[in-house]
């Protein structure tokens, strides 16, 4: 089957928006599979989940105060001097402009830093514990997503060794469409792994520093549980028939 064609979309957006894309893909991705993977998550000691309380004193809208948080975040992890606030809001300014529906804050008031500071804080500890966990592995920030057909190419949010890193910041588990977002990642990575052969993902790890959550979750198993196949270049072959033949050369 042939989608028709659209416009160039990144593959967060076409996994959030265009579900249809991969319903044919992984028709087994139901309620059932996702609450049996999320009976699976897990808390990192020494760390608290934001109270909802301190959430709705912020005037932002949540996806720009969760990206502000990101922004903070990174900085941290990257060592050196740490972005100020206003250098945070202009990163984050940037990333939100992309959605139509954004809005875009003027200044931050002391409510809106308050909650960004403890998301940020709860990330950067909780990729510390995976790190000081993989030694020998380097933190990666925003890993290359391929692109393929009119799925331009696009960002992870993290990679450590062969684990893919993707951060949530929802105030409830993690639904459908989060899986199918890292199963599209997945086989775009996959598929430019079959003419490249560079290094697959062997496993995902999703975060959320709102709840103080993570779940750790095998490729393999994803695939077997949620696609009608198990058979990966069959998969592959199938999001091509979907998405077109030609990579996004990035």
């Amino acid at each position: 089957m042939r989608f028709s064609r659209l416009s160039v979309r990144d593959p967060r957006t076409v996994a959030r928006d265009i579900p249809g894309v991969l319903d044919i893909l992984f028709p087994r991705l139901t309620g059932g599979l996702v609450n049996a993977l999320n009976a699976k998550m897990f808390s990192f000691s020494g760390i608290s989940p934001i109270p909802s309380e301190i959430i709705e004193r912020s005037r932002l809208q949540k996806a720009m105060m969760f990206e502000l948080s990101m922004a903070r975040a990174e900085s941290e992890l990257r060592g050196g001097a740490v972005a100020s606030w206003d250098e945070c809001l202009a990163v984050a300014s940037k990333r939100q402009r992309r959605h139509f529906d954004a809005r875009i804050p003027e200044k931050l008031e002391p409510s809106d830093i308050l909650v960004a500071d403890h998301a940020a804080r709860n990330l950067v500890a909780m990729l510390n514990s995976v790190g000081a966990q993989r030694p020998s592995a380097i933190l990666e920030h925003a890993p290359l997503i391929p692109g393929l057909g009119w799925v331009a190419s696009g960002n992870g949010d993290f990679a450590i060794g062969s684990t893919l890193i993707e951060v949530k910041h929802a105030e409830h588990n993690f639904g459908a469409g989060d899986f199918r977002q890292v199963l599209m990642y997945w086989l775009l990575r996959y598929a430019r792994t079959v003419e490249s052969n560079s290094e697959i993902w062997s496993d995902v790890l999703l975060l959320n520093p709102r709840r103080n959550a993570g779940l750790l979750v095998d490729f393999d198993h994803l695939l077997r549980s949620a696609s009608a196949s198990s058979n990966r270049v069959e998969l592959v072959e199938l999001l091509r028939s979907a998405v077109g033949q030609e990579f996004d050369r990035r």
